[in-house]
């Protein structure tokens, strides 16, 4: 149960409550002639990353809540057939990347602005230890790595932890003790993607400088850098089709999506799309879902065919993505407009997008 002090005043849930019922009913009739149903729930402020848990299953929505108001962030944890708040989740340190050991039953959570990393008891809600991995001091002159992407590689119950910064590095972690076991370096300007292929013990890097940077994760070793394009890139994120030693990758900076081949770094397909942001691959229904932050828009790519098959409007910003155990329901965080001078005044969004 959530306490009394974890929820809003009753005027503003009320308020939440017929926005949600808003939404939910506006977003259904605009795809009602589609292969897909839409349904929208306002979560929290600074909303990002997103895992989904089994047994029971359980949605849960990383938010650094207000940058000025408040000290730390909140993990909510979330009905997914519903979109229903069940736990709030507390931390002293901001929340915004996220994954998930499902053996363990532990969630893992980047704190990007203290440049750590919790691990979370998704059962209880316990928040279990934090790891800082740079504990220099912010000054004009140093700037600290920064987490933005976690993965885990559940048979070793390893951590892996992409730290940003002018030249990179990637923190390897202890998921038991939450202890740095290494730090690999040198892996380029702001890289930002993350993907495991943990049975080939393959940990692929994008980055600023175009790059896919593959490292044997056995070694802790970069194997392998390929420059994929020249020109003016930022390959943002990426997610593998393991079977067939594919990756797809976002760019930011221009309306394509890469299909590269991860045996060699051969660019295999440019898929036209917007500018994008999150990418994730569904071996089920072999699909690609892509976010466009700025054109508000989630695209729906035919795996095999590279076909757009659908553009879902959002309308707003949308973030990261999420997907359910049996490839049938996607979940997209949206962000309201803000700046870091000018706070977003309303909470972010979850949308539930329900495949026929």
């Amino acid at each position: 149960m959530i306490s009394s002090m974890e929820f809003a005043p009753l005027a503003k849930r009320r308020a939440l409550s017929i926005l949600a019922l808003s939404s939910l009913l506006f977003s259904s009739s605009l795809f009602a002639d589609t292969n897909f149903n839409v349904e929208r729930k306002p979560i929290g402020k600074g909303a990002y990353e997103m895992a989904i848990t089994g047994e029971p299953s359980a949605l849960y929505v990383a938010t650094s809540q207000s940058r000025k108001l408040d000290k730390g962030g909140v993990v909510y944890r979330l009905d997914p057939a519903t979109l229903e708040i069940t736990q709030a989740i507390h931390n002293n340190l901001k929340p915004f990347g996220m994954a998930v050991n499902h053996t363990t039953g532990t969630l893992f959570i980047g704190n990007t602005t203290s440049s750590a990393v919790t691990a979370i008891d998704a059962k209880t809600g316990e928040v279990k230890k934090s790891l800082v991995l740079d504990e220099r001091k912010r000054s004009k002159e140093v700037r600290p790595f920064a987490p933005r992407e976690l993965v885990v590689n559940e048979k070793t119950n390893t951590v892996y932890v992409g730290g940003l910064g002018e030249s990179s590095v990637l923190w390897v972690v202890d998921g038991d003790n939450l202890t740095l076991r290494t730090t690999i370096e040198g892996l380029g300007k702001f890289a930002t993607g993350l993907a495991i292929d943990p049975k080939a013990s393959r940990l692929y890097v994008t980055n600023a400088d175009n790059e896919l940077i593959v490292i044997d994760t056995t070694a802790n070793k970069v194997v392998s850098r390929t420059k994929l394009e020249e020109g003016e890139h930022f390959y943002l994120n990426l997610s593998l089709d393991t079977a067939n030693q594919r990756a797809f990758i976002t760019d930011s900076k221009s309306p394509q999506l890469l299909v590269v081949d991860t045996r060699n770094g051969k660019v295999l397909k440019k898929i036209a799309v917007p500018v994008s942001l999150a990418v994730l691959f569904n071996p089920q229904r072999n699909e690609v879902y892509v976010t466009h932050r700025e054109s508000g828009k989630v695209s729906v790519i035919d795996a095999k065919t590279y076909k757009v098959l659908e553009t879902i409007d959002t309308p707003t910003h949308t973030n990261s993505l999420a997907l359910s155990a049996d490839g049938q329901t996607l979940f997209v965080s949206v962000k309201q407009p803000g700046s870091r001078d000018k706070e977003p005044t309303s909470p972010d969004d979850v949308v539930r997008i329900s495949f026929k």
